[in-house]
């Protein structure tokens, strides 16, 4: 039964008669399960690639413009993640960051490792992203950085992935960065010294490419850029993937026009 026709057989008035093209476009998306979601910085590059995003996090996050399922995310992945076509996992990044005291990263879960196994055991492609001070413990990851993607931020993540990525150019740490959420004494000098701010949440669509967020989501956010490059990169490398999601739409589109819509 392909995905259409599990669509109609779940709502036998099926969505069509009622207008709500929405489903239609769900329909032709590929699943993408977005764990430790935060506020949607991962899961919205993913979206912007033409995938549906259900997040999965442990509080409410109602500033994500996804679904999000309230869970602990390891527990979720291993009850539902064959449910899905794609995994991504931001696990928390304190016990891992250089700006972590190292008598205080012991307090904090380090929980790559364990979700490598689940990942490796769903079968499903999979990403893993994290801080630079998680390197070590990542499998062969790929730095992005904001100036790959023009935007006026740095904010290196590292990324293991259970396929081929590359980074799509060489860093460009030439010009100064715009600061968000936080900035050391040395940069609030910096930029006072220029007639910058040294900080503003106004930065954040310039320097994330995110205008959705709280502050305290663009404290951990990763810009979408990141990962819809990650999801294009995945694209092309997968044939398969892409044709079934061809065949999914050209199906949606013959239902439309048998049904007028």
């Amino acid at each position: 039964m392909t995905a259409i026709e599990e669509l109609m057989d779940a709502d036998p008035k099926s969505p069509l008669q009622e207008g709500r093209s929405s489903a239609f476009h769900a329909a032709s998306c590929y699943a993408l399960l977005d764990l430790f979601c935060c506020e949607g910085g991962a899961g919205m590059g993913y979206a912007q690639a033409g995938w549906t995003v259900t997040g999965v996090d442990i509080v409410p996050r109602p500033r994500n413009p996804h679904p999000v399922i309230i869970a602990d995310a390891l527990e979720y992945l291993a009850a539902h993640g064959h449910e899905y076509d794609f995994i991504h996992a931001s696990p928390p990044c304190q016990g891992y960051s250089h700006l972590t005291p190292e008598g205080h990263k012991g307090k904090y879960p380090k929980l790559i490792h364990k979700l490598r196994e689940m990942l490796a055991d769903s079968g499903k492609p999979y990403v893993i992203e994290n801080v630079a001070g998680a390197r070590h413990d990542l499998e062969n990851p790929v730095m992005l950085c904001g100036s790959m993607f023009g935007l006026r931020t740095q904010r290196h993540r590292y990324f293991e992935t259970s396929f081929p990525v590359t980074a799509p150019r060489q860093c460009d740490h030439s010009e100064i960065p715009l600061l968000v959420t936080t900035a050391s004494k040395a940069s609030r000098e910096k930029r006072f010294a220029l007639g910058m701010k040294p900080k503003t949440v106004a930065n954040a669509p310039l320097a994330y490419g995110i205008e959705w967020m709280s502050c305290d989501g663009l404290k951990e956010c990763i810009p979408p850029a990141y990962t819809r490059w990650i999801a294009e990169q995945f694209l092309q490398h997968n044939s398969a993937f892409v044709n079934r999601l061809n065949t999914m739409e050209n199906e949606i589109e013959e239902i439309r026009a048998q049904a007028g819509v």
